[in-house]
C-alpha cells in the first residue's frame, strides 16, 4: 500500500521515469492493479499488500507478450531487453533473448560497458555502468548487478540506439514508455507505474505478477511466450 501511496503523491522512484502517472486515486490504482492480478487486494499487516495473483492471467499476459515478441522476431526489428530486478529475472530475459535471435530478431546492445557517475539524493555520486548478461542490459557498481528504479540507464541507451521494441521491467521499461518506444514489461503487482501508463495507452501489453521469486520459478513464463513463436495464428 505504501508504494501505491508513494505513486500517488508523485514519488521519483516509485514513477520509473514515466511522466503523468499521478492522477489516480490510491483506490483507482488499487482497484486497477486488483483487476490486473485478478483477485481482490487486501490490505495486510503494516500496511502491507496481501495479493494472490492469478495465474491465468498471468498466462493471458504473457501469450500477448509472445505474440508482441513473436511479431518481432518475425520482422527483424531491433529489441532491447533489460532488468532492474537481476536476481530474479534475468533467466527468463536471456531465454527469451536466445529465441528472439534465434526467430530473426536482432538483440540490440547500446552502451555496453559504458560507464558514469550518478547521483544519488541519498547516498551521493556512484559510478555505475550498463552490462550485458547473455544479450539483457543491467546495472552495475562495476562489481556487482544492482537492483533499481531508475530511468538512467535506458535514457542513455536509447540516445544512443534507440530500438523497434523493449522488453523489460522498472526504470528501463518507464524510460522506453516515456520515450514513445514500443515496450512490453513486467511489473511487480505493488509497483503499478507500469501499469497506470498502460492503461493511458502507452506501451503494453504490461504483465503483472510477483517479479523477485527464485529465477528457475518462471520457467512456466518463458514456455507461453516460446509458444506463441511456434503458433501460426497471429
Amino acid at each position: 500500500m505504501w508504494k501505491i501511496r508513494r505513486l500517488c503523491d508523485a514519488d521519483p522512484d516509485s514513477q520509473f521515469g514515466l511522466t503523468g502517472v499521478d492522477g489516480l486515486s490510491q483506490d483507482e490504482v488499487l482497484a486497477m492493479m486488483a483487476e490486473a492480478g485478478g483477485f481482490p487486494v487486501e490490505t495486510g499487516p503494516d500496511d502491507e499488500l496481501a495479493v494472490w495473483v492469478d495465474p491465468d492471467k498471468v498466462i493471458e499476459s504473457f501469450e500477448d507478450v509472445g505474440d508482441r515478441l513473436a511479431l518481432a522476431a518475425e520482422r527483424g526489428e531491433r529489441v532491447i531487453l533489460a532488468t532492474g530486478h537481476p536476481v530474479g529475472l534475468v533467466l527468463l530475459y536471456q531465454a527469451t533473448a536466445r529465441l528472439l535471435a534465434e526467430g530473426g530478431a536482432k538483440i540490440s546492445r547500446p552502451l555496453e560497458g559504458f560507464t558514469w557517475k550518478h547521483v544519488d539524493r541519498k547516498d551521493g555520486e556512484r559510478k555505475r555502468q550498463i552490462r550485458y548478461l547473455g544479450g539483457v542490459a543491467v546495472l552495475t557498481d562495476r562489481a556487482s548487478s544492482l537492483h533499481t528504479h531508475s530511468p538512467e540507464a535506458m535514457k542513455l541507451m536509447l540516445e544512443e540506439s534507440p530500438p523497434d521494441l523493449v522488453f523489460a521491467d522498472h526504470g528501463f521499461a518507464g524510460a522506453a514508455m516515456e520515450a514513445g518506444i514500443d515496450t512490453v514489461a513486467i511489473a511487480d503487482i505493488n509497483d503499478p507505474a507500469l501499469m497506470v501508463a498502460w492503461r493511458q495507452g502507452r506501451g503494453g501489453p504490461v504483465v503483472v505478477m510477483d517479479d523477485n521469486v527464485q529465477p528457475e520459478a518462471y520457467w512456466p513464463c518463458f514456455q507461453v511466450i516460446a509458444s506463441r513463436f511456434a503458433d501460426g495464428s497471429r
